[in-house]
């Protein structure tokens, strides 16, 4: 599908009833060329007939962070406030981007509801999306905004020597721009949240939308936010720490995992994944009781492993895997991803899991 289809399929979704000539006035072409995309929707099977009788792919939405990582590299030891020598790189990251990204490669019709800025960098977000098919087109672009960034500064052995967080923007992400998406997200098969978005707008959405929300805790800090409000989620993904923060009980012991998992249960939640980092994952849902443990892989990058996993585990869920396949479909895709030198393995695909699956015995 054209951008140009997907603006007057968008139209057409929102108003039936909407005249060729109203596109036309709105999207700024004539007439005639509505119609000509009209019957090319209608050939591509995007519209079933006269009336505009939309027939709707299925998308996943996804609402979270957008923003340009640059990391410095000194080529020796750091001298402190002066200019040192070394490399700079610059790569596209965020969560949610990062998870879109993950999907879009998988195949999955995604929707990324993000805050940008009208620079170069939210330009070089939107040319990328663009290119890999990352549908951003609901976001809010800002002309008197910077678009987030992630400064690092990193010492001779690679370590973090200072950094600097840049995400402001996403403060003006609010309640009524949410409520002018809400269609958008209702009519998606899920949608995934992160916690880098406002609070406030993150418990008006869980409480007020129906949809299955899956939730990205990004971080330690972070994951307070969704403390008060974890029964809304279908799926929760946190890390150890982020449990324990989220539960308020320690984890220790296997016992500690169950008793944690039974709090997140009984507030509403109904799949817990835990991430144990080397120790692999432990599952629950209140009847089901899995801890997978990580075969062996060579470790390249790490940074984008847990965004590729709930990337997995959004692609099983629309594929309705099982849990035990679940499982290995989301370790597979975080695997994947470790062993390629970049944050999002550029040749993910669900073949290239399914068969480092295979080889490595993912069970």
């Amino acid at each position: 599908m054209t951008r140009r289809e997907e603006e007057i399929l968008e139209l057409i979704s929102k108003n039936p009833m909407i005249s060729q000539k109203e596109m036309a006035n709105i999207l700024g072409i004539s007439r005639s060329s509505v119609a000509v995309h009209i019957t090319n929707l209608m050939k591509k099977g995007y519209i079933l007939g006269k009336g505009y009788i939309v027939k709707r792919k299925p998308y996943v939405t996804i609402l979270g962070g957008a923003n340009v990582d640059v990391l410095g590299f000194p080529y020796d030891k750091i001298i402190e406030e002066d200019s040192n020598l070394g490399t700079t790189t610059i790569s596209l990251g965020g969560v949610g981007r990062n998870i879109g990204e993950n999907l879009t490669r998988l195949g999955i019709d995604t929707r990324l509801i993000t805050v940008l800025g009208k620079d170069v960098y939210g330009k070089l977000i939107m040319e990328e999306s663009s290119k890999i098919g990352l549908n951003i087109s609901d976001s809010l672009i800002l002309s008197n905004e910077q678009t987030s960034t992630y400064l690092c500064i990193l010492d001779e052995n690679g370590n973090i020597n200072v950094a600097v967080s840049s995400m402001d923007i996403f403060e003006n992400m609010t309640i009524p721009f949410i409520e002018e998406k809400r269609d958008l997200i209702e009519n998606s098969r899920l949608c995934i949240v992160d916690t880098n978005i406002n609070k406030e707008v993150l418990e008006y959405m869980v409480t007020n939308f129906k949809v299955d929300f899956f939730l990205d805790t990004v971080s330690t800090s972070k994951a307070k936010k969704a403390s008060d409000i974890i029964g809304y989620f279908h799926t929760i993904k946190p890390n150890k720490m982020e449990a324990e923060i989220l539960s308020g009980i320690e984890i220790n012991n296997e016992e500690d995992l169950k008793k944690v998992s039974y709090y997140f249960i009984n507030k509403g939640v109904k799949r817990v994944f835990i991430s144990l980092g080397k120790e692999g994952v432990y599952y629950f849902d209140g009847k089901v009781e899995k801890r997978a443990f990580p075969p062996k892989a060579e470790l390249i990058n790490a940074t984008g492993a847990g965004d590729a996993f709930i990337a997995g585990l959004v692609y099983s869920y629309l594929k309705d895997f099982s849990i035990d396949n679940t499982i290995a479909f989301a370790t597979g895709a975080a695997i994947v991803t470790l062993e390629n030198e970049n944050t999002i393995n550029p040749n993910i695909s669900s073949e290239k899991i399914k068969k480092r699956i295979e080889e490595i015995e993912i069970c």
